[in-house]
């Protein structure tokens, strides 16, 4: 028989593996799938929340910045008649706009549906007709317009629509036209009306009103572009000394019939608008798209369209506004985000390790075994290599798989990538550490543990260098923040991660420390579990920095990531605590009104309500003219309150507290009326009394107090007098405070206090303030990244107490042998496991406030936290430690690690003795 068709002596090494230890492959695989899912998940992530950013921004734009504008003159007086007819015709128009399209640059994409053209006048044209209005006895002002496609975007109201009679010409003497229902009934238009337009040859242009229209969509482009398309609009006469208004409004006339407009001296113009189509928009397009447009605005790109539309081309847009405004929001939201990212793939990479450290402690004896009876490092190598790959590199591709299917719209590159470095790392380090740790022989029962090792000078060397990273980390990112000249930097990014593994490093020094000095008092106990239990920790291996840095980088990612979110939460707050100055504010517009007795009884009785506060609030109250007040200062905000419901009102919405009695004058003081005053008033008014021009008349004050800033008045220069003190005390606003008001009653209120009042919501300024998906996109990523920091952390901690089970199990069944009880058991590999977990719970907490306190300077979440805010409200948002993603995470840790060593000696209990205590085990 051929010896090249025997069969073969064995089971291939690979299937052998798998059978034997099904549930280490399954574990790791399960691992690496999850690894791989958020390896390749993140970078997604990002990318499909940028470009729906993209797509929102450009998309929700007033279409008047959004819009491609391509505009033209007509062909000149000197050229033939007939030329400059065909030139403002339909057909050449669409012609025109069809090869606008397609000179577009690259990724800029035109959407046909919102996009127009047609011509119009530019020069408005006094219109006399006597029964036109005339507000201020000046005559309206209208120009004229004959967009495409009027029907498509209109529906027809009365009358009918209109049409162009025969071949319009320059001589063409009556055209048609329709308006919108809102230009008939502001200029009394109705089908029928006329309009003489004057022309250059001196006869009239009469323009008939045959039909009113209705905008389907009065915000798309086509409307709100020119916003005369839709509505008249009154008109300040520039040329007037006194102010003085007339009416302007557009007469929409049908297509062909701009050879008409030719004649008029209303300085016609050929346009084409061009709305941006988003739908197919990424955020890797961006570049593309501002330099293209920065092209055709003013570049090549111009030359193209002035070769389809006419020499004197010109394209106007506000779109690269938007991409500039939009690439400064991800350039201020990616750094921050990438702190999140670096922080969570360092976790990752630890446990990954630790993973391969324990399947190679499992089989250190197997591997050993091997490599004594001849077996190379490279054909153990080999086949660690292979069976890893065999689990690892479905795994990865599966989660990769995963990654795709649920994150969209996004680039498949940069995930390939993610879940590749899982797989490579697992694949690569698994195997090579295991097998160089076989390269020289071990001698059997040799100590390594943390009590008796001594750090060599090249792993000095190695923490000293990590030392100057996290030092040179934290001063870059507190000097110049998270972002660098050319976007995200990452050693900056990388701080959190280097103040944990320093910190873990120092811990792992000092740890033998507390463990002798504890163990000494213990020892002289009369109990053997204290002892034992601190005896079995001390011999822990010297190896264990890994499990304690992969929970120091857990927890410290997991807190970094909480104290964003809720430092994000309370910015919000207190944004829109400054706009609304309470839970709900009741106020009027305009001029301050006074609220009725009964509306404020009516208010105090709503549900929910918990205090109102009265106010009387006057803007701009002049200060007179003092020695102690310097000239700049002119106006401030007075502000007339009851002491006490205010006074709780600050105290109660956490704004900077003031005594009630600040606001009382005492018996023997002057009649000055005490003042709580800002800082910068303060320092203008002095200490001297000092007089204010209120709406009641003059009241004198002087400062009792100085407040940084106050509820209900955005203004930073405001004074707070008691409203007893005032010539008029009566409230114009009322200040709410309490929780799950009843909306309904609080607008009933307001209405009955008259036409103007309205109400504002804290909770609904607050939601003003999330308005891109850029926003909420970094947010669902910090909220990812705590869980998988927690998630990562409590994984660690079961790997760590995993890898000595055997052990410890091994042990108990030795003392059993000598009466040890099952609950002494329990006490004891509890205490065991205590040392270390409380060590990474407390140094966790440790490290997570340290490293927020350092890095918070650098740090703003501004954009992230108030990309909605207006003015008034926008502020520096500063990172602070939250104590509850501080706390949380720790505590599992501790209770995990107590969890298991319980677990464990109650299984180790139900299980027999015979298998741990058989002859010649060495463990």
């Amino acid at each position: 028989m051929n010896a090249a068709k025997l069969p073969a002596a064995c089971a291939p090494w690979v299937r052998t593996r798998l059978r034997t230890a099904p549930g280490v492959s399954a574990a790791l695989a399960v691992l690496v799938l999850l690894t791989a899912f958020l390896a390749a998940a993140f970078p997604r992530s990002v990318d499909a929340y940028e470009t729906k950013a993209l797509r929102h921004d450009v998309a929700s734009a007033p279409p008047g910045q959004s819009v491609l504008e391509v505009a033209t003159p007509p062909p000149s007086l000197g050229r033939a008649p007939s030329v400059r007819e065909s030139a403002v015709r339909e057909k050449a128009l669409s012609s025109a706009r069809d090869a606008l399209v397609k000179a577009l640059p690259a990724p800029a994409r035109a959407d046909l549906r919102n996009s127009s053209y047609g011509v119009h006048t530019t020069k408005p044209l006094v219109a006399d007709e006597a029964w036109l209005p005339r507000p201020d006895a000046l005559p309206p002002q209208l120009t004229y317009a004959a967009p495409s496609a009027l029907p498509g975007h209109s529906t027809l109201r009365s009358g009918r629509w209109p049409a162009a009679r025969g071949p319009v010409t320059l001589d063409t003497r009556e055209v048609e036209a329709a308006v919108t229902e809102e230009t008939a009934r502001t200029l009394r238009m109705k089908p029928g009306s006329t309009v003489a337009v004057p022309t250059r040859s001196g006869v009239e242009l009469t323009v008939r009103i045959t039909g009113i229209v209705a905008p389907l969509r009065p915000e798309s482009g086509y409307w709100a572009v020119d916003p005369l398309f839709r509505a008249p609009s009154l008109i300040r006469d520039p040329g007037s000394r006194t102010p003085v208004f007339y009416w302007r409004g557009t007469l929409l006339l049908p297509p062909d019939t701009g050879p008409a407009l030719l004649a008029t001296m209303g300085e016609p113009e050929l346009y084409w608008r061009l709305a941006p189509d988003a739908s197919g928009l990424t955020a890797a397009d961006v570049p593309a798209l501002a330099s293209g447009i920065a092209a055709v605005e003013n570049g090549p790109g111009l030359l193209k369209l002035r070769d389809i539309a006419g020499p004197n081309t010109t394209l106007t847009t506000d779109l690269d506004a938007i991409l500039g405004a939009y690439t400064s929001m991800r350039a201020a939201i990616g750094p921050v985000v990438t702190v999140a990212a670096v922080g969570i793939g360092a976790v990752a990479a630890v446990v990954l390790l630790m993973t391969g450290a324990l399947i190679g402690a499992r089989r250190h004896h197997e591997l050993a075994l091997l490599r004594s009876r001849g077996g190379s490092l490279r054909g153990i190598g080999g086949r660690l290599l292979a069976e890893t790959a065999v689990a690892v590199l479905p795994s990865a591709a599966l989660g990769l798989l995963l990654a795709v299917l649920l994150v969209g719209d996004a680039r498949f590159l940069p995930a390939l990538l993610g879940a590749c470095a899982v797989a490579a790392l697992v694949c690569v380090a698994l195997p090579l550490r295991t097998a160089l740790h076989h390269r020289t022989p071990l001698l059997h029962g040799a100590r390594d543990d943390v009590m008796d090792s001594r750090p060599s000078r090249r792993r000095t060397v190695a923490e000293l260098t990590l030392l100057v990273l996290a030092v040179g980390a934290v001063a870059a990112l507190r000097r110049r923040g998270t972002s660098a000249g050319s976007g995200a930097d990452l050693l900056v990014s990388a701080a959190p991660v280097l103040v944990g593994l320093i910190a873990a490093l120092v811990l792992v020094r000092l740890y033998p420390l507390p463990l002798r000095l504890a163990a000494r008092p213990v020892a002289r106990l009369r109990g053997a579990v204290g002892f034992l239990s601190l005896a079995r920790a001390g011999r822990a291996s010297s190896s264990g920095t890994l499990p304690l840095l992969a929970l120091l980088i857990a927890l410290t990612t997991a807190a970094f990531g909480g104290s964003v979110l809720a430092g994000v939460a309370d910015a919000r707050d207190e944004a829109a605590l400054r706009a609304v100055g309470a839970d709900a504010r009741i106020s009027g517009e305009g001029a301050p009104s006074p609220v009725p007795d009964g509306v404020l009884r009516q208010v105090r009785a709503v549900d929910g309500v918990e205090d109102v506060a009265p106010v009387r609030i006057e803007y701009r109250t002049a200060l007179a003219a003092s020695l102690d007040v310097r000239s700049d200062t002119k106006r401030a905000t007075l502000m007339g309150v009851e002491p006490e419901s205010y006074a709780r009102l600050a105290r109660d919405g956490g704004l900077p507290a003031f005594p009630a009695a600040s606001l009382r004058s005492g018996p023997g003081q002057d009649e000055a009326l005490p003042a709580v005053v800002s800082p910068a008033l303060a320092d203008r008014l002095g200490e001297r009394p000092h007089t204010i021009r209120s709406q009641a008349g003059d009241i004198t004050v002087r400062v009792a107090a100085v407040l940084s800033r106050t509820s209900a008045v955005s203004d930073a220069e405001f004074l707070i007098v008691d409203a007893k003190g005032l010539a008029l005390p009566e409230p114009t606003t009322l200040l709410v405070t309490g929780t799950a008001l009843d909306t309904q009653r609080l607008l009933a209120a307001a209405k009955k206090a008259g036409p103007d009042f309205r109400v504002g919501l804290r909770a609904a300024e607050r939601e003003r303030f999330v308005d891109t998906p850029m926003q909420s996109g970094a947010e669902r990523i910090y909220g990812a990244a705590v869980v998988a920091g927690a998630g990562y952390a409590l994984l660690a901690v079961l790997l760590s107490l995993l890898q000595t089970a055997p052990e410890r199990t091994t042990l108990l069944a030795r003392l059993r042998t000598m009466g040890l009880t099952t609950g002494q058991g329990r006490r004891l590999l509890a205490f065991e496991a205590m040392p270390q977990a409380l060590l990474a719970a407390f140094g966790g907490l440790l490290v997570g406030w340290a490293t927020i306190a350092l890095l918070a300077p650098g740090i703003d979440l501004g954009s992230l936290a108030l990309a909605g805010a207006t003015a008034p409200t926008t502020y520096t948002a500063t990172l602070r430690a939250d104590l509850r993603s501080l706390a949380l995470p720790a505590v599992g840790v501790v209770v995990l690690a107590a969890a298991v060593a319980g677990v464990q000696a109650w299984w180790a209990g139900r299980r027999g003795s015979i298998k741990e205590l058989r002859a010649g085990d060495t463990r």
